[in-house]
C-alpha cells in the first residue's frame, strides 16, 4: 500500500529543518503565540517535533504553569530533552509520548498548539473527540496547517469535524504560507 503524503509523519531525520534560525525569522514562536498564551496556563504542544515551539512557550510561562511537549516519535522527544537538559526549562517542559492512534494524555490543559500536524492525523474524528476531552473549560486550540500540504477544501472539512465536537471558531489569524484557526470549546 502506498503511503499517503498528507498523513505521513515528519521523520526525526529531518528535524534539523524544523528547528533553525531561518525558520525563526519566518515563523517566530514569540510573535505567533504571544496573543494566545496566558502565562499561567498549562499548554500542550501537540506534535512538538524537536521543540521549536515548546521551548519558546516555556519561556512565556510563569509560576507553576508548564508546557507538555507531545509527539509520536521518541526521537523527537529525545531532541527536546537534550535541548533543555540542565536548564531552568526542564521544570517548565514535560515530555509526553503519544500512541499511534491516541494523544494518550490524562492531564487537562488550557491551550493546545497543533502546528503543521493535524494533516498527519489519519482519524480526525477520533483526534478531535479526544482533544475535546483533555481541555479545561474556556480553553482554546490554535491549529496552523501548511498551505502546501492542506488545500482550502481539506481545511474546511477539518473545521466541520471540529464543529461536531463542540469547537467554535474564535479567530482566523493569518500566518505566512499557512491556514490557521483559533478554536474555543
Amino acid at each position: 500500500m502506498k503511503e499517503d503524503k498528507k498523513t505521513r509523519v515528519c521523520p526525526v531525520e529531518v528535524a534539523g529543518g524544523l528547528d533553525n534560525s531561518f525558520r525563526k525569522l519566518v515563523q517566530n514562536p514569540q510573535k505567533i503565540l504571544k496573543p494566545f498564551i496566558n502565562p499561567n496556563s498549562n499548554v500542550l504542544d501537540l506534535g512538538c517535533g524537536p521543540g521549536f515551539f515548546s521551548v519558546e512557550i516555556a519561556k512565556m510561562l510563569k509560576g507553576g504553569a508548564k508546557v507538555i511537549a507531545a509527539d509520536l516519535q521518541q526521537g523527537m522527544l529525545d531532541k527536546v530533552k537534550k535541548k533543555i537538559e540542565g536548564t531552568e526549562l526542564e521544570n517548565k517542559i514535560s515530555l509526553h509520548k503519544c500512541l499511534g492512534n491516541s494523544i494518550n494524555l490524562n492531564e487537562k490543559v488550557d491551550f493546545v498548539l497543533a502546528f503543521y500536524m493535524v494533516h498527519e492525523v489519519p482519524d480526525k474524528e477520533h483526534f478531535f473527540k479526544e482533544l475535546k476531552s483533555i481541555l479545561n473549560a474556556n480553553s482554546s486550540v490554535l491549529i496552523v496547517e501548511p498551505k502546501f500540504h492542506v488545500s482550502k477544501q481539506d481545511f474546511e472539512n477539518m473545521l466541520e469535524i471540529t464543529k461536531r465536537y463542540g469547537f467554535r471558531i474564535q479567530k482566523e489569524p493569518k500566518f505566512l504560507l499557512s491556514r490557521s484557526v483559533l478554536l474555543c470549546n
